[in-house]
């Protein structure tokens, strides 16, 4: 009698083993989204942007990038810049744009470079997977400064009035990618009316629904974390721009000639950018690093705590339960 007992027992947790083994197989995997991010190619100043952004667009491939996406200060809709966007549109799966500053250098439009890029605007989102997706345009004119001379760094009340309804509409995680940076006035002239309004969208939606904002414009490598809400900036994929300090030539008499404003610049020897995963525990960044052609920012004098890298870091970023 003891032995069918036993025998029992056994069968029975062997059977419980093989359940718990079998239910935990078939478990799900966590929702999840990849994407490639780059910022401030600058293809009007920088000689091998094509070089780079081929690079770029083989490393997004091998990554098996759901997108691809760049922040901004890419190229202004020359003719003879359709062969580096020929390169970008080369990449299979979805490719975004994100408009910034110097898009429109040379007297273009806005609605041209949009047309040029074949763009979905200057502000839209779109969904991927379990993830909600907001680009925002910081290139609106403050209607208080109308006649300032400059380039503008603000978010207009229609775009804002946009976007609350945006964040409204969606009970998925949001991502924000933008040119210039929303955490600050340097970055966005009305920083506070932004992130107030991001603020109040996990508020209202009990947990944190805005999880990260990717910007670029600073052409620096951080991030923050305010209110619960990750703030990551991309560099620059070509250079630092460093005005009049820097005129130690790295490239021939040949390339300034045809490429002049290279010659205020830090650049990079190779590409910069990232490798984002994103699931929802983390924020996976897989960076890259490289070094300065020329005189580098510390030998020209520039030594603070913001001293320019030429890299965008690797990051592990834990999310909010």
């Amino acid at each position: 009698m003891k032995r069918i007992q036993f025998i029992c027992q056994l069968l029975s947790a062997i059977a419980g083993v093989l359940f718990v083994t079998g239910f935990n197989s078939c478990k799900p995997e966590p929702e999840k989204i990849s994407f490639a991010v780059c910022a401030d190619v600058h293809k009007d100043i920088m000689y091998d942007t094509e070089d780079r952004l081929k690079e770029f667009v083989e490393a997004a491939t091998d990554f098996h990038a759901d997108f691809i996406i760049h922040l901004g200060d890419f190229c202004c809709p020359y003719e003879k810049n359709q062969s580096f966007l020929d390169i970008w549109n080369s990449f299979e799966g979805e490719k975004y744009h994100v408009m910034g500053n110097h898009d429109t250098d040379g007297g273009f439009t806005k609605q041209e470079t949009i047309d040029f890029w074949n763009s979905k605007g200057q502000y839209y989102s779109f969904d991927n997977n379990n993830f909600h997706l907001v680009v925002l345009s910081g290139n609106d004119v403050n209607p208080a400064k109308e006649k300032s001379s400059g380039y503008p760094f603000y978010i207009g009340k229609k775009q804002q009035e946009w976007l609350e309804q945006d964040l409204r509409s969606t009970d998925k995680k949001v991502i924000i990618f933008s040119h210039q940076p929303l955490e600050t006035k340097e970055g966005i002239e009305n920083s506070e009316e932004i992130m107030n309004i991001l603020n109040a969208a996990n508020e209202e939606a009990g947990f944190t629904k805005v999880i990260a904002c990717f910007s670029g414009h600073f052409h620096s490598d951080y991030y923050k974390k305010i209110n619960g809400i990750y703030f990551i900036q991309i560099n620059s994929m070509s250079y630092q721009w460093l005005g009049k300090r820097n005129e130690s030539p790295g490239y021939s008499k040949e390339t300034y000639a045809q490429f002049p404003n290279l010659l205020y610049t830090a650049p990079y020897k190779d590409p910069v950018y990232g490798l984002v995963t994103i699931d929802e525990r983390s924020i996976h960044i897989e960076g890259r690093k490289t070094e300065f052609v020329g005189l580098t920012p510390e030998e020209l004098g520039i030594t603070n705590e913001n001293t320019p890298m030429p890299s965008v870091s690797d990051r592990d970023l834990l999310l909010a339960e």
